[in-house]
């Protein structure tokens, strides 16, 4: 694959995020200014503003407390810590974001925070059930989301999403409180306002599980600028989509169309990355990680343990 086409992607990527966006934007300003006109629009860009002024500066510690996650030291996983700053280097940031275990079977990675203050997590069952070759692909995908902000974007989203529901269920109440009014003939109800009230809520999750797997199709892409080996993250994807779940669990997301998922699927994703062999991408040098014994044990005091729930063990 030519450097052109991986730059038409990335711009492609670029501008159905702003384009999705901008849908949601329009679509809960909308609706603020069908309820309260100007006003509401107002009232709309300050809570934006406001969140997203303050939103980022929760401390990663703060969220991943709920998860029970622990931060792993240098001591603890040396590998894991060679790995990740390793590839922040790469990926320019100035810190390299925090790493933090969560004490559970389910695999799994994700990452929070901001590009200044950012935490990474991973779960046991990730770093015991994957190579340390495919723990790099997931991990340079995590920090690929870190460096492309797609944490902020995300925020941005959700916050949308959430406004368009909230003005939706006020709008919707109001219209109910209305309806004896317009039935003797006292005012008629506007059909547009009605219809995109209706509908809102609906649109805008539409729109945010597009945008999501958008940035996942992105952040593939930024792996691969990382470590220069679309085979790990895509070995990766494969164990999960194996390991993760139930046979009843993939049996019935088999069956989920596309526009209801929140990532991509795992055969689209494995396609894209295998169609990157061969490209410039590729031909960065892979790092020392893809050997090290010790990258998927860490040495946590805290050791997984039963839970009723059978989230821990």
């Amino acid at each position: 694959m030519s450097p052109a086409i991986l730059l038409g992607r990335r711009v492609s990527h670029a501008l159905q995020t702003a384009a999705l966006l901008g849908a949601m934007a329009l679509l809960a300003g909308y609706l603020g200014w069908a309820l309260l006109g100007t006003g509401g629009l107002v009232v709309a860009m300050f809570v934006v503003v406001l969140v997203l002024a303050y939103g980022p500066r929760v401390s990663p510690r703060l969220l991943l407390r709920f998860v029970g996650a622990s931060e792993l030291s240098a001591a603890q996983a040396p590998g894991l810590h060679h790995l990740v700053e390793a590839l922040s280097e790469r990926a320019g940031l100035a810190r390299a974001p925090r790493l933090f275990h969560v004490p559970t079977q389910v695999l799994n990675a994700f990452a929070i925070g901001q590009r200044s203050d950012a935490a990474i997590a991973v779960t046991d069952g990730l770093l015991r059930r994957l190579a340390p070759r495919e723990i790099a692909g997931v991990l340079a995908h995590e920090i690929a989301h870190v460096r492309s902000n797609d944490i902020w974007v995300m925020t941005l989203a959700e916050l949308a999403s959430r406004m368009t529901g909230t003005l939706s269920f006020f709008g919707m109440m109001l219209l109910f409180v209305m309806l004896p009014f317009s039935l003797f003939g006292a005012g008629g109800m506007p059909f547009l306002p009605v219809l995109v009230m209706l509908f809102a809520p609906t649109i805008s999750a539409a729109l945010q599980l597009a945008l999501s797997r958008t940035r996942e199709y992105d952040a593939d892409i930024g792996a691969i600028e990382l470590t220069g080996d679309p085979r790990g993250l895509a070995s990766a994807l494969d164990m999960l989509e194996k390991l993760q779940g139930g046979w009843m669990e993939r049996m019935f997301m088999a069956r989920v169309p596309q526009w209801l998922r929140s990532h991509p699927e795992t055969k689209e994703r494995i396609r894209r990355l295998m169609a990157l062999e061969g490209s410039e991408l590729v031909r960065v040098e892979s790092g020392s990680w893809a050997s090290d014994p010790f990258l998927g044990q860490p040495r946590v005091e805290r050791a997984p343990r039963w839970h009723w729930s059978g989230s821990w063990h």
